[in-house]
This record gives structure tokens, C-alpha cells and sequence, in this order.
């Protein structure tokens, strides 16, 4: 890590939309949501926000979508990423002792994280004011939050095996070129050396 030590109470564990209907697209997402976990395992152990981020739509949500909004006009045209349906919820994996963890979900109908407009005042309530972000996809979320998250200075640690894109090339591209401008690249296991060290 490039810059001072990581402090867990200041810290939060960003997990974005790793949900069943979004996970198909990839061709081993068994892989993200093992690492997904275990960067769970070492949130609780150091005591570190857990916050799920999912992407989802009502029918209002569906029906506020311009036309000319080319990420998400297919998904209102055909009703997808519905609200209250279960393939769109957080990966069940990854809901167990979400209760007892007390870790937060918030909804978005947008890309970036930031967008459903309630998570930046929710972390500046709680101190937090670095990130540890995972998610799908590489080229959606994860970037488009980075990006968001960098403009509002947040400290960023972007967990590359909890990370993954439709297209390899693409998320290897960003992990070794793009997000290293903006966050710190590393793997849970790199993470858990961080924190044990903090």
C-alpha cells in the first residue's frame, strides 16, 4: 500500500452487485463470490463495515429511464433487474448473517455505487473515509465507483480476485493500467496482510 496504514473503524468493505442475475455472465463465478467471502471473513475478524451494493429497478424506477440512456434502456424495456425478485437480490452466499453482521445493503438504479444517492451520507455519518471495493463488473461498478470515489476523496483498495468482467482483457487492462491511478490493487490476501498489520 502506498500510503499510511489502513485504520479498520475508518474502513468499510464495499461489495457491489454481486447478485445471481449478474454473476451468470461470468465464466467462473464461484471464483468471486470464494474471495468474496473471504474478504468478509477478514472485514468481520478486524471489525470493518460490511455494505452490499445491488442494482435494482420498480416499476417507477423502469419508467424514469430515458430512452437515450443506452446502459439501461434495455433493462427497462424488458422489466429486468426487478426489484423483490429473488435472482436479483444479493447473492444468497453472501445475505447469510448479513443481519448479524450488521452489514447494510443499499439499491441503485444507475452504475456507480454513488449513484442511489444514500451512500455517500452513510459513510461520512460513520468516519468511514476509505473504501475496500468488489464487485462485478470490472468495467461497470467497480470502475465507475472508483472513479466516483476518488473525486470525493475517499482512500480506495480495490480487491482484484473479488473483481471480474465478461471480457478478461478488459478487467486485466483496468486492474494493471486504469485503477491503479486512482486505488491501491491488491488481492484479499494482500488485504488481510493490511489489516493484520493496521
Amino acid at each position: 500500500m502506498t500510503d499510511s496504514a489502513l485504520i479498520p473503524q475508518r474502513t468499510a468493505l464495499l461489495l457491489m452487485d454481486l447478485q445471481h442475475s449478474l454473476l451468470g455472465a461470468l465464466p467462473n463465478p464461484e471464483r468471486v463470490l470464494d474471495a468474496a467471502q473471504r474478504a468478509r471473513r477478514v472485514a468481520l475478524d478486524a471489525d470493518i463495515r460490511e455494505i452490499h451494493v445491488r442494482v435494482a429497478f420498480t416499476p417507477e424506477d423502469h419508467a424514469a429511464v430515458p430512452p437515450h440512456n443506452k446502459a439501461f434502456t434495455p433493462v427497462a424495456r424488458a422489466g429486468a433487474l426487478a426489484a423483490g425478485e429473488p435472482e436479483d437480490e444479493v447473492h444468497p452466499e453472501l445475505r447469510e448473517s448479513c443481519e448479524d453482521r450488521k452489514a447494510t445493503t443499499v439499491t441503485k438504479t444507475r452504475v456507480s455505487a454513488f449513484s442511489s444517492g444514500s451512500l455517500d451520507p452513510l459513510l461520512r455519518e460513520q468516519g468511514i473515509d476509505t473504501l475496500v471495493l468488489g464487485g462485478i463488473f470490472t468495467s461497470g461498478v467497480v470502475l465507475s465507483t472508483v472513479r466516483d470515489a476518488a473525486d470525493k476523496d475517499y482512500r480506495l483498495l480495490v480487491l482484484s480476485d473479488v473483481c471480474a468482467d465478461p471480457d478478461q482483457q478488459l478487467h486485466d487492462t483496468l486492474m494493471r493500467s486504469l485503477l491503479p491511478t486512482q486505488a491501491d490493487v491488491m488481492d484479499v490476501t494482500a488485504f488481510e496482510t493490511a489489516v493484520r498489520t493496521a
